[in-house]
């Protein structure tokens, strides 16, 4: 699973993207910067979380934070933060690799405007060691995501 079925989503709908493979973590967005030598907010994070009944993902720029208040305006209730072991579950991939590219099951994935301040973003591929470089357009145009404004920027206070 993991990086096995992202590598079957890109070979179908996007078989000119590479998955890139290190050496070296990249699970956190502050050692995936470091490693492919882009900026933190270049990073897409991943975050999988729970609104009511409702799981869903969201991608964000990797130096931007979740703003609660939005994402109660945005979605209509609280979010809480997805464990490990349920984001595996819906995704099939583990915590450091969760990406919007070959899902296990039908969770609506939402793109934050964050990622619009960058040409190229980064988000994981499926493990812990692995990403792939796209415009964020074409992520969202890949997973069908929907653009929502629920991040704030890292200097907000």
């Amino acid at each position: 699973m993991g990086i096995e079925t992202v590598r079957q989503f890109f070979a179908e709908h996007a078989p000119d993207i590479t998955i890139e493979e290190l050496d070296t973590s990249t699970a956190t967005v502050e050692l995936a910067a470091q490693a492919h030598g882009v900026a933190p907010g270049q990073i897409a994070k991943t975050l999988a979380f729970k609104v009511g009944e409702q799981p869903l993902l969201i991608v964000a720029s990797g130096d931007a934070r979740i703003d609660n208040r939005k994402i109660r305006d945005t979605f209509g209730g609280k979010a809480k933060m997805l464990d490990a072991d349920t984001v595996m579950e819906l995704t099939s991939h583990p915590i450091g690799g969760v990406c919007p590219f070959g899902l296990v099951t039908n969770i609506p994935v939402y793109c934050d405007e964050s990622l619009r301040a960058y040409d190229e973003v980064l988000p994981a591929a499926g493990s812990p060691t692995s990403a792939v470089r796209l415009s964020p357009q074409r992520l969202a145009d890949l997973v069908n995501a929907q653009w929502v404004d629920v991040c704030s920027p890292p200097d907000a206070p």
